[in-house]
């Protein structure tokens, strides 16, 4: 059981080792940065296709003919840094939010940034009230799982937990929902009980870019928050779906490519990041698993820092979650009474 133990760390070593130098020898080639307003940055991912950071979560921002689509709108007292970089972007008024969860780092600047937006229906003819009554006035579309509009409705103090405006005003409850903008196909794919139970990643097909939400956050271990239904089987399947969609720059792998994978937090990733944050989560699994079957406590595992092989990488997050949080969701997982 030892040594068996004892070959996982090293793979973990060897794996973390194997990743850094990846990222250090094929970068994201395509990903080009510039200040923004407020203190935010804005990365070029794709000819059409903007990464913007340090808004609280990361927002993608896709450009086109029919407008501006956002992933996640960060924090709400970003908001107006928010709506000021996309406008350094392009002038194309916002048409779309999609909400990958309902976490305040994602959905706090929805009624803010729609508002700066325009929807596309017609709020000026005769049936102008029905329009803005179905739009928040004419705001920009906030598109999301179900799970989000439920989160984001539930009562908090006597109130719901935000103002209605930032609410989605397209929810779904499918396991994939499809739009097409922007002369590209965007699907918007259901991550059942992995972070939290409303996570989606969102895929632009045709600039093969993928928005992971919280599912891979590269500044942290994993944050599964089983209180709101997150679950770590679900967090490896949903890690899993994403090795599904990502495509590897092979065989040239020199010349880079391949899907981007934008993380709710952290850099940007191909398919080898996730590839090395899956296993990382697989590898810390089964080495919980085997210290409990020789009857350790959870503060022995702890202890123990059976997830130190990638506290360097994955130590620091930005949400300050911490690796003793992550290991003791993974105990609470292996000994949960079926």
């Amino acid at each position: 059981m030892k040594s068996r133990r004892h070959s996982r760390m090293t793979y973990g070593v060897s794996a973390a080792i194997a990743c850094a130098l990846f990222c250090t020898l094929y970068p994201v080639a395509a990903a080009q940065s510039g200040a923004a307003s407020g203190g935010l940055e804005v990365l070029q991912v794709r000819p059409n296709f903007y990464m913007i950071a340090g808004a609280g979560s990361n927002i993608g921002v896709q450009i086109g003919p029919d407008g501006v689509v956002l992933v996640d709108a960060g924090r709400a007292e970003a908001a107006d840094q928010v709506v000021a970089a996309v406008r350094k972007i392009t002038a194309k008024p916002i048409r779309y939010i999609i909400d990958t969860n309902a976490d305040p780092d994602h959905v706090g600047g929805n009624a803010r940034v729609a508002k700066a937006g325009k929807t596309f229906f017609n709020v000026e003819g005769p049936r102008a009230e029905m329009a803005k009554s179905m739009t928040n006035g004419g705001a920009a579309a906030i598109l999301a799982a179900d799970g989000v509009l439920r989160r984001m409705s539930a009562a908090s103090g006597g109130s719901s937990a935000y103002p209605s405006e930032g609410w989605p005003t397209e929810a779904f409850f499918q396991p994939r929902k499809a739009i097409y903008l922007n002369r590209e196909g965007i699907e918007i794919l259901r991550a059942p009980a992995a972070h939290g139970d409303s996570d989606s990643f969102v895929f632009f097909r045709g600039s093969d870019v993928v928005m992971a939400g919280d599912v891979l956050d590269t500044t942290g271990f994993p944050h599964i928050d089983s209180a709101r239904g997150g679950s770590l089987q679900g967090e490896i399947n949903a890690l899993n779906r994403l090795l599904e969609i990502a495509i590897p720059p092979v065989p040239l792998v020199n010349q880079g490519g391949g899907t981007y994978v934008i993380p709710g937090h952290g850099r940007i990733c191909d398919q080898a990041d996730v590839v090395e944050y899956r296993d990382m989560v697989v590898i810390v699994r089964d080495v919980v698993q085997d210290m409990i079957k020789r009857g350790m406590t959870l503060e022995q595992i702890q202890a123990a820092s059976p997830a130190k092989p990638y506290a360097q990488q994955y130590g620091l997050s930005s949400t300050g979650w911490t690796a003793n949080a992550f290991i003791e969701t993974v105990y609470k997982t292996l000994t949960a009474k079926k």
